[in-house]
């Protein structure tokens, strides 16, 4: 937390849905949850993560004013707008760089750093309104304000570093160093949230009436279901309530948005010879209140039928090919029934079958690791934990073994335990590396072990050495304390060199020998001044690496002069037709 912050405000900006609270940031007592949807009837805890720009690609609204916009725009006018939602998702699994692009509903483009920065500019300016009538009128500067954004445990280090980029493009932070912002990671956040909770806290009551928190010993696993991806953890609770991870982050893209891509594939299936894709096509508007309402009903569906109301347009569509109720003639699952669609309960469940089988089988992976025999709980977090459909199928696989448990504000869960993570980010005294991560060096070639392609001769002729080593400072699954960080010294391959370009890689593997081998990934690169010459080869700077962090932070010395600064590691524009 910044020194001298006087609120902390965590914005968990989701898949799906987004929302922030805030609280003083000399206590968590009074964390502040923020509605949003009044003026339109609705009081929820997140708004959709949708976003609205207009013809001039010029921001326009944002959550629930950006659908209910969207929605009335005539299919004539809607075709030059740009709306955008769920387009968190374009950060995970892919290669994020700072220009890359993103496709809004009408198939044309704008930078994805246009999207990301304008969804978190809004959130901003609302929050200081919000804090400037909280606090009667009392004008603060925005470095009062520690702000905490989260991301999921899963992302790369590029997407986190992309979601600092937009902050700063959204004001939230002057540069990128700043120490005003903290990247939190969602299943942490969750965990520190569900950890202080009371018994009552939760859907159904624990074993017994102690908050995780006052019994050190503890262990238990985090499954933080969003919208878009899966995340799951393990922690220990400490001495003085702390946590440790036990088991390195894991999890994929089998959120919620999954049982919505199968419920419209299952419309189309319904709709054949084109009809589906006309009405999508056609009516863009009329669609996103259609699977705005499904996605609300996927959350309540029970052991019963589900209504789905069959929209105008789409009627028409379908009725102008043939009678709609010959369309589920031979539908397996559903039935036409006077204006609606019935989905039967067993169809309802299949739709959740991809997200919940990945959910198991991922689960039942950790459980069956070796130090995972002292697992008690299983807690189920985030929008799509809400599910009951989720839940059920959760408890009916580990629930003979394990407590299952899920929070009465599941889906405010993350944004709560941001705040609390804000006020002490060191509250995590340890995570599991998830990669094993390194730098590419040279050293002294040797004919015995290194490659001959690899030999390389100094200016002078002097040195003889082998380039492109991997030079491990994390293994992966290595406990990582906060706390420390990983040191190397170097030196200087030629006396006249005034910088060191330094580039990280991570693999998946334990070891490696070179940068160039199977299964090594450039992370990014950061170029260090060596400005000493007239002492040649015998400068000496060292670099120090926190890997424990949620963000990567270097600082290097220079040994000679003792000055030292903070080196920021560049993922997303670094130049992979160099190295």
């Amino acid at each position: 937390m910044a020194s001298q912050s006087v609120f902390v405000v965590a914005i968990d900006f989701g898949t799906s849905y987004s929302g922030y609270c805030f609280s003083l940031a000399s206590g968590t007592d009074q964390i502040r949850q923020v509605y949003w949807g009044a003026e339109h009837g609705l009081k929820t805890p997140k708004m959709p993560t949708s976003i609205l720009f207009n013809q001039k690609q010029e921001f326009k609204y944002f959550g629930y004013d950006a659908v209910m916009k969207y929605k009335s725009l005539p299919s004539s006018q809607a075709d030059s707008w740009y709306f955008f939602q769920n387009f968190k998702m374009q950060l995970y699994n892919t290669n994020v760089t700072a220009g890359m692009k993103l496709k809004a509903t009408n198939g044309k483009f704008l930078p994805a750093l246009t999207v990301f920065s304008e969804s978190l500019r809004f959130m901003k300016d609302h929050a200081l309104n919000t804090i400037k009538e909280a606090s009667f009128q009392t004008v603060y500067d925005q470095e009062d304000i520690t702000w905490v954004i989260t991301v999921p445990a899963i992302w790369s280090a590029a997407a986190k570093q992309f979601m600092r980029l937009a902050a700063k493009e959204a004001g939230i932070i002057s540069d990128m160093l700043s120490r005003n912002l903290i990247i939190a990671l969602e299943p942490e956040a969750a965990s520190l949230w569900c950890k202080q909770l009371p018994h009552e806290g939760f859907m159904a009551d624990s074993s017994d009436k102690e908050k995780f928190e006052d019994s050190p010993g503890i262990q238990y696993i985090v499954v933080d279901c969003g919208g878009g991806t899966i995340d799951i953890t393990v922690h220990e609770i400490q001495e003085n309530h702390y946590l440790k991870e036990l088991h390195k982050a894991s999890g994929g893209g089998w959120g919620g948005n999954r049982v919505d891509e199968n419920f419209t594939n299952f419309l189309k299936e319904i709709f054949s010879d084109g009809i589906w894709d006309e009405y999508v096509k056609k009516h863009p508007t009329e669609l996103q209140s259609m699977m705005y309402n499904f996605s609300l009903q996927k959350c309540s569906a029970s052991r019963e039928a589900v209504y789905i109301r069959c929209y105008y347009n789409l009627t028409r569509v379908a009725e102008s090919k043939k009678n709609i109720s010959q369309f589920f003639e031979n539908t397996a699952g559903a039935v036409w029934c006077d204006g609606t669609i019935m989905i039967t309960y067993e169809k309802m469940k299949s739709l959740f079958d991809y997200s919940i089988n990945n959910i198991i089988f991922a689960l039942r992976e950790i459980l069956c690791k070796p130090g995972m025999d002292k697992v008690q709980y299983i807690l189920l977090v985030g929008g799509f934990a809400c599910s009951i459909i989720l839940r059920d199928a959760v408890r009916q696989a580990f629930s003979s073994k394990y407590h299952i448990l899920c929070p009465m504000e599941a889906q405010a869960a993350i944004a709560k335990g941001a705040v609390l993570f804000g006020v002490n980010p060191h509250i995590i005294t340890s995570r599991i590396s998830c990669r094993t991560y390194g730098l590419r060096v040279a050293e002294e070639f040797d004919g015995a072990i290194h490659d001959a392609r690899k030999r390389r001769v100094s200016k002078a002729g002097d040195f003889i050495y082998c380039i492109d080593l991997f030079q491990k400072l994390v293994e992966i699954g290595e406990s990582v304390n906060i706390h420390e960080a990983a040191h190397y010294d170097f030196f200087p391959i030629e006396p006249d060199q005034t910088k060191v370009t330094f580039a990280f890689y991570c693999t998946k593997n334990q070891n490696a020998q070179y940068v160039d081998e199977e299964g090594m990934e450039l992370l990014g690169s950061c170029v260090v001044p060596s400005p000493a010459t007239w002492l040649g080869l015998k400068r000496r700077l060292k670099i120090e690496i926190q890997f424990g962090l949620t963000e990567f932070k270097a600082t290097c010395t220079d040994v000679t002069s003792q000055e030292s600064r903070t080196v920021i590691m560049d993922f997303l524009s670094y130049n992979y037709s160099s190295c």
